[in-house]
């Protein structure tokens, strides 16, 4: 029988009830909906680590941080996977498979391989230009004069705005048209893995003009409410965003889902050329996200946090050799699961000498009774065991316990140990017990104590908001490039969003950051203003 093709969509920061397929009507997702209709919807999948570097290593590797060495996003290169630690994209090239990656991997380094034959990069902050394939692309497009390639990330990171570059040359079109061109020119005699990585819907919210008010004044979710306490790295997330009041909120989540939809778009051009060149049933195309978005659930917003709007996230599968159209699984699944299903397609073994803590999503009969999550070091270090009744999270900080009750609070709204441990001890006690067991296997060292978590020091909350200028324009060669001011874009990003007005934004926060004048901000308050009065 011939080898099936693999092909492998990410986005990132997609939370899970951002498709309509799934019974959020809010959404406008008709392509992934149909590819759902065709193969099988994961309900309750999940990211085993809620940030982009360290989900991304376990979905490459199959493994966990205690193996591949990312617990957080770690930016300055100082890690790399093991040398014998495989890939899916080794495995699978050792098996003749042609092997490509397009868009965002977030690679450390950047441009390892990690068994893909070729990589075609797009990332969020380039830090070199001639790295990131697609800012070489905007370059020969004409926006030479552009630094922030991927919207305004300092003080408009999580505020709604409108893309600098046009949609056809929007970083979400550029990787499905090179998904596509990839699909249009690669040899069929051998089977092909591609691994098509969207950056949308992480912020910037930098939607194209063309999408910008497909949810404007639509009913949309409200955010969900906590009735009981919260962690400090949730309290400390509060400051990423600086939402005045509800209508930045109200905006930056109509241009979340747009962008989400924006992507829906070109995930169709995809599979319709997938049926143009005759490889649509012979393909496993495996459709996720890398983790979710906060998005003020709780009043706190990104990722990091074992809360389901943070950690729980889309999944689809289609592969007619091996799954019914109109599935629907409700097993416990998580991106660690993503390399065996890729093996057990591809009718092979897995070569390393570590047993994975994940198996092939296409064996119908089988399912976890629990999935695992694990976050970052030290005092910020959490862990999380999820079942289909429960979810339990504890913090090394102090060793604060969440146990959430998901049948009757599928919100997370109330920690259950907060208002009545008694109730809840034996469960709170089994789960604590099979979570050691499970951090003693795969988690980081150093946490466990006669088999009992460790407590450490309280976790402080650090103020922060994002403030990441551009990068690759100062590592340049030629110092006499002419880039667009940095506050000239951001005035030009935010012209056609009348929801913002500079000065209630926390602008001082950015002039103490070196990323802004005391004399910028008031030039570019007086260029809204002068907009608003035409």
């Amino acid at each position: 029988m011939k080898k099936p093709n693999i092909l492998l969509i990410t986005t990132d920061q997609q939370r899970y009830d951002t498709l309509h397929c799934a019974g959020y009507d809010h959404m406008i997702t008709p392509n992934l909906d149909a590819l759902a209709d065709e193969g099988c919807l994961f309900t309750n999948a999940y990211s085993p680590n809620p940030v982009c570097i360290p989900a991304r290593h376990n979905l490459l590797t199959g493994l966990t941080a205690k193996y591949h060495g990312f617990d957080d996003n770690y930016f300055d290169e100082s890690k790399s996977i093991p040398y014998d630690l495989p890939t899916f994209a080794e495995i699978l090239q050792d098996d003749r498979y042609n092997t490509v990656a397009i868009g965002k991997m977030h690679f450390q380094p950047y441009r390892a391989h990690n068994g893909f034959n070729r990589l075609l990069l797009m990332d969020e902050i380039p830090r070199f230009l001639e790295d990131d394939d697609y800012a070489l692309y905007l370059r020969e497009k004409g926006y030479t004069h552009l630094q922030s390639v991927h919207g305004v990330r300092h003080m408009l990171y999580m505020q709604p705005q409108e893309s600098l570059v046009k949609e056809e040359d929007h970083g979400t079109t550029w990787v499905a048209n090179k998904t596509i061109e990839t699909l249009d020119t690669i040899s069929l005699e051998r089977p092909f893995l591609i691994w098509a990585g969207f950056i949308a819907p992480h912020p910037p919210f930098d939607v194209p003009k063309e999408y910008q008010d497909i949810y404007r004044d639509k009913e949309i979710p409200t955010s969900k409410e906590s009735k009981t306490s919260l962690s400090n790295l949730a309290l400390e997330n509060m400051n990423i965003a600086d939402y005045p009041n509800e209508s930045y909120l109200r905006r930056a989540k109509e241009c979340y889902y747009s962008a989400i939809t924006h992507v829906d778009t070109h995930i169709g051009r995809i599979i319709q050329k997938l049926k143009e060149i005759g490889e649509y049933d012979n393909t496993l195309i495996i459709f996720t996200s890398d983790h979710g978005e906060m998005l003020g659930d709780y009043g706190t917003y990104q990722k990091f946090l074992p809360y389901d709007s943070s950690s729980r996230v889309p999944m689809i599968v289609r592969y007619p050799r091996r799954i019914a159209p109109h599935t629907i699984d409700n097993r416990l699944v998580s991106l660690n699961d993503i390399l065996p299903t890729m093996m057990d397609a591809a009718g092979l073994k897995y070569p390393g000498a570590i047993k994975l803590p994940g198996q092939s999503l296409l064996e119908k009969h089988t399912g976890k009774a629990e999935v695992f999550m694990e976050h970052c070091r030290g005092n910020r270090r959490w862990v999380s065991i999820c079942t289909q009744e429960f979810k339990y999270n504890y913090y090394f900080s102090l060793g604060r316990e969440e146990l959430f009750d998901r049948i009757n609070d599928p919100n997370e709204t109330t920690n259950v140990l907060e208002v009545n441990p008694e109730r809840y001890e034996s469960i709170r006690n089994n789960l604590n017990q099979r979570l050691v067991n499970y951090e003693m296997e795969y988690g980081l060292p150093n946490t466990i104590e006669d088999g009992k978590f460790v407590k450490l020091d309280e976790m402080k909350i650090n103020f922060y908001r994002e403030a990441n200028p551009p990068i690759f324009p100062k590592m340049l060669r030629n110092k006499n490039e002419q880039f667009w001011k940095l506050k000239k874009e951001l005035v030009e990003a935010i012209k056609n969003e009348d929801v913002i007005h500079l000065d209630e934004l926390d602008t001082d926060y950015y002039v103490k950051q070196g990323i802004f004048t005391q004399e910028d901000i008031e030039e570019m308050k007086q260029q809204r203003l002068h907009k608003n009065a035409k």
